[in-house]
């Protein structure tokens, strides 16, 4: 097992957004390695509360060798959609801000044992919680031909996601797609002459599409932003880092939803539907990280913050 490292994207934006002022309560709802969680606790100080979330047991082990035991920090091995819940165990009510990184951490990727990787070759897995259920080779090997299509074209916007499922079912029918390298293999030839054109490597979709239905990513991400914006204090903050379209899109709904107020017809003279917006967005755009951190950090390049604030009802 290789020592956990992560390096946290857009780590200064992120942290400076939510305001954190002494004695607060706030949530990291994907501690990673703590590197988030380390800038926030030292913009904190000792007499805040800190709750740090990640379902990958690595990352709390790691997030706790780096992060002093001065500083009060609930850590729970857990996914951050059970956040109320969580929060109601440590017995806290409302929070003054939280945060969520939906990327996959460097440690995870550069880890071959996990599977995440089409760099390296190693048994499909790309569970997040390793005591789940559900792996790559079970999609991969188990799913319809249909399913794993839409699987591929849904999650991983693949237009080759039709011929990329019909290859690898072809392929198991004779032996199961047992690595990431025969996945590679497999997405290849199903592209053919193109994937050698690509400017992205050719796996790079699907094995993000295959990681996002393992983990149920998307399943729960809707309701988990709701839950996180339901238990913000007024004023409170929730700062969240994607790092494909498709989380992205769905945060930036999810916050102008809750941005919005009166929903009433254009033709009628006045509201009647009474509804106020429950928050106001920090920044109209998504920030994005600079030249600077993408050459240190290629996985940057991808990363789009978001931060909404609750306002007073």
């Amino acid at each position: 097992m290789s020592e956990f490292s992560h390096v946290s994207v857009l780590l200064h934006e992120t942290v400076d957004a939510l305001q954190v002022h002494p004695g607060g309560i706030y949530v990291d709802g994907t501690l990673g390695g703590g590197g988030h969680s380390s800038y926030l606790l030292e913009k904190m100080g000792t007499d805040g509360t800190l709750v740090g979330i990640d379902q990958d047991s690595e990352a709390i082990l790691a997030a706790k060798k780096r992060i002093s035991d001065d500083y009060d920090v609930f850590y729970i091995n857990r996914n951050f959609s059970d956040i109320k819940e969580i929060l109601e165990e440590c017995r806290i009510e409302k929070i003054d801000g939280a945060m969520l990184d939906l990327g996959v951490s460097s440690h995870q990727l550069d880890e071959a044992e996990r599977g995440f990787s089409y760099r390296f070759d190693a048994p499909l897995d790309m569970r997040m919680n390793r005591s789940a259920g559900l792996t790559a080779y079970d999609v991969v090997n188990t799913y319809s031909e249909e399913q794993l299509a839409n699987v591929i074209f849904t999650y991983g916007e693949e237009k080759f996601a039709r011929k990329i499922a019909r290859v690898i079912v072809s392929r198991r029918q004779r032996q199961s797609v047992a690595t990431t390298f025969e996945l590679v293999d497999a997405i290849r030839a199903a592209m053919g002459s193109k994937a050698y054109s690509a400017d992205k490597h050719p796996a790079k979709r699907t094995f993000q599409a295959i990681r996002i239905e393992v983990n149920g990513e998307l399943d729960v991400l809707q309701t988990a932003l709701t839950d996180f914006f339901d238990c913000l204090k007024p004023g409170g903050r929730l700062a969240v880092i994607t790092f494909h379209s498709l989380e992205d899109r769905m945060v930036k709904q999810c916050f102008q939803r809750l941005c919005t107020g009166c929903t009433c017809p254009p033709s009628f003279p006045v509201c009647v539907c009474g509804k106020q917006p429950a928050g106001k967005l920090v920044w109209k755009k998504a920030v994005t990280a600079g030249q600077q951190e993408i050459a240190q950090n290629p996985r940057a390049k991808s990363a789009k913050l978001r931060v909404i604030e609750k306002l007073a009802l």
